[in-house]
């Protein structure tokens, strides 16, 4: 119907799951972990090309995983202001109902 939209609660909270679990990976396997010494790789040169590359990468990484942080709080935060409203909605429609000769009503 124009006009009404419908929220998908479970898929929020999946999304901010997965943002969590990938932001945890992403804190157990970091960039500085790859093997980049000159005894690794086997030229001084190369060896400090790769470790400048690493250091420039893991500073993409961590603003990324910044922003991803910021993205599931906000999921987080989405659901629980939606569920706030519809358990408010909910409990004032409840009680202007209670009042009715309604039995359904007057069984809840």
């Amino acid at each position: 119907m124009a006009g009404q939209y419908q929220v998908d609660l479970e898929a929020l909270e999946k999304a901010a799951t997965g943002v969590n679990g990938t932001l945890d990976e992403i804190s157990v396997q970091k960039v500085s972990g790859i093997l980049h010494d000159e005894s690794e790789v086997g030229h001084e040169e190369l060896a400090s090309t790769l470790s400048d590359f690493l250091d420039r990468w893991q500073r993409g990484v961590d603003n990324l995983a910044k922003d991803g942080q910021e993205i599931a709080t906000r999921l987080t935060a989405s659901v629980n202001a939606y569920r706030s409203v519809e358990e408010h909605t909910h409990k004032q429609f409840h009680g202007m109902l209670r009042g009715t000769s309604d039995p359904a009503v007057k069984a809840q």
